[in-house]
């Protein structure tokens, strides 16, 4: 997720700082480059909610659930090499500014941190709540990933924290649905494709073979908890009527696309 500026500006913003600027002022956010140097959440610990008070446990070994999930692994396998395979491994993408260009054909303008730089930073530092709402549950119910309880064919070769860490909830599906309810509510003509996009991205996981079906459905239940917190942080809700701003003068100039 990166970022640059379209605003002739003084005051340049780090990567892990607000995007809204002190009153009288404007103010440029910088861009970032992965994961090392990623912009932290709006929410403190303290102040976010804990998906593991909140979500119900993953499905139990040999449950119907659990045995419609595993059903749902081995199925998906049979995408190897389609469109739809290669889909899934490209929104593996998360972290960098230019992540949510996913979103790009669904809103009809190229997604551009460069134009929508308090866009782009409001999206990224959606990730750092992601991440202090979710762990709890990851941690705490730790369960494993498909192609770890059963190796086969996954869409991207998974590197080794990945095996590691926790199955339930997916994150990739919490925070595109995240990303979907806000660019929902910033371009409402444009929801039905924005939310169709948003829930794809969780689906994802499950061709991609990282995640089981009730972990994306678990994720989009944290992703709407993101987004319903967020709603009453002053900090969020300041940038998100910049990037609105942005957004509707990108689309302004690129009613074609």
């Amino acid at each position: 997720m990166h970022i640059k500026t379209v605003c002739a500006v003084a005051v340049l913003l780090t990567a892990a700082g607000c995007a809204s600027a002190p009153a009288g002022t404007t103010s440029v956010p910088t861009l970032w480059e992965g994961f090392r140097d990623h912009p932290h959440g709006y929410l403190a610990k303290d102040d976010a909610p804990d998906a593991s008070a909140f979500l119900p446990p993953p499905p139990e070994a040999g449950s119907l659930r659990q045995q419609d999930d595993v059903a749902i692994y081995h199925a998906t396998r049979a995408l190897e090499g389609s469109d739809r395979w290669r889909q899934a491994a490209a929104d593996n993408e998360i972290e960098t500014p230019s992540a949510p260009r996913i979103f790009s054909a669904a809103l009809g303008l190229d997604f551009d941190p460069v134009r929508m730089p308090t866009l782009a930073l409001l999206l990224g530092r959606m990730l750092g709540d992601l991440e202090t709402i979710q762990t709890p549950a990851k941690q705490g119910y730790f369960r494993p990933r498909p192609f770890v309880a059963e190796p086969m064919k996954t869409c991207i070769a998974p590197e080794p924290w990945l095996g590691r860490s926790g199955s339930y909830p997916s994150g990739h599906s919490a925070l595109g649905w995240a990303w979907a309810l806000v660019l929902a509510e910033l371009a409402p003509d444009r929801a039905d494709a924005i939310l169709t996009r948003g829930l794809a991205y969780g689906e994802s996981r499950v061709i991609c073979g990282v995640h089981y079906a009730s972990d994306v459905e678990a994720g989009r239940l944290v992703g709407a908890a993101i987004v319903a917190r967020l709603q009453a942080d002053p900090a969020f809700k300041r940038d998100l009527e910049v990037a609105r701003a942005e957004l509707d003068a990108a689309r302004a100039a690129s009613p074609a696309e």
